[in-house]
């Protein structure tokens, strides 16, 4: 069984996990989040050769392959710091399922103690900074797509409320069906297309009813799904990593454009 979850004192240096999703279709959401995690004091290692976190095979049923994907990841952080993960549902397949990939395996232990340093974005900033927010920017109104893997297993949905509370010029709207999937689900949309269109129309349609000016998320991967299911509808409504959204309020945006 895995230990409850254990918050460290705010560290001095922490490693970012981008996601491959980040680094390949978003990467000023990465230099976004180093400058609001620098904010904070802490020093912030990004290691080149980092991945896949291996949730595709694992979900897919290939446990042979995850678990190669694992232990590659597992072998890049050798310094006992926190892991600042860029996405829920990648946390949780981190914090959650990595140890299970290796139960009776000869490194279980080594993955049980790379889990309890995997901390999600807004987790960390919340649990392990305790940030106090500065709102610097102008007023808006947001809505939040919190991610039904990310909700379930990371409660990212508590995280992000938390931080966005605090910023004094934002309202936060709510979307009819908010705790629902978005229909990407990794390869479930390239496996099921005609399910994760008609998922994700819907979720589309709540989100704009909202009546939010902005879209924010703290998983990528969702974000990817509705923004271009949003673009293929040809609405100018996009969303957003918090981390991006986070950096504009506070100014820590570090020049990202």
């Amino acid at each position: 069984m895995q230990p409850a979850r254990i918050y460290p004192a705010k560290p001095a240096k922490v490693y970012l996990y981008a996601t491959c999703l980040v680094d390949m279709f978003d990467p000023d959401t990465g230099i976004d989040a180093i400058s609001v995690l620098e904010q904070q004091s802490i020093e912030v290692v990004f290691v080149d050769k980092q991945t896949c976190c291996g949730q595709p095979a694992y979900s897919s049923g290939y446990t042979q392959e995850s678990r190669d994907v694992a232990q590659h990841q597992m072998s890049l952080f050798q310094e006992p710091i926190p892991i600042v993960i860029l996405s829920g549902s990648c946390g949780g397949m981190m914090v959650h399922h990595y140890p299970k990939l290796f139960a009776g395996h000869p490194i279980e232990q080594q993955a049980l103690a790379f889990s309890q340093r995997v901390f999600e974005f807004t987790e960390f900033l919340t649990n392990v900074c305790r940030v106090k927010l500065e709102d610097k920017g102008e007023p808006t109104a947001v809505v939040v797509h919190t991610s039904c893997a990310a909700r379930r297993e990371m409660n990212v949905h508590h995280y992000s409320a938390h931080l966005l509370g605090q910023l004094s010029n934002v309202d936060i709207k709510k979307a009819a069906y908010e705790e629902e999937c978005c229909g990407f689900g990794g390869t479930f949309s390239v496996r099921h297309p005609n399910i994760s269109e008609a998922m994700v129309t819907d979720k589309t349609h709540n989100l704009i009813n909202s009546g939010a000016i902005e879209l924010v998320s703290a998983d990528w991967g969702c974000m990817l799904n509705i923004n271009g299911a949003l673009e293929y509808q040809g609405k100018s409504f996009k969303g957003q990593h918090i981390a991006r959204f986070l950096a504009k309020r506070t100014h820590a945006d570090g020049g990202a454009s």
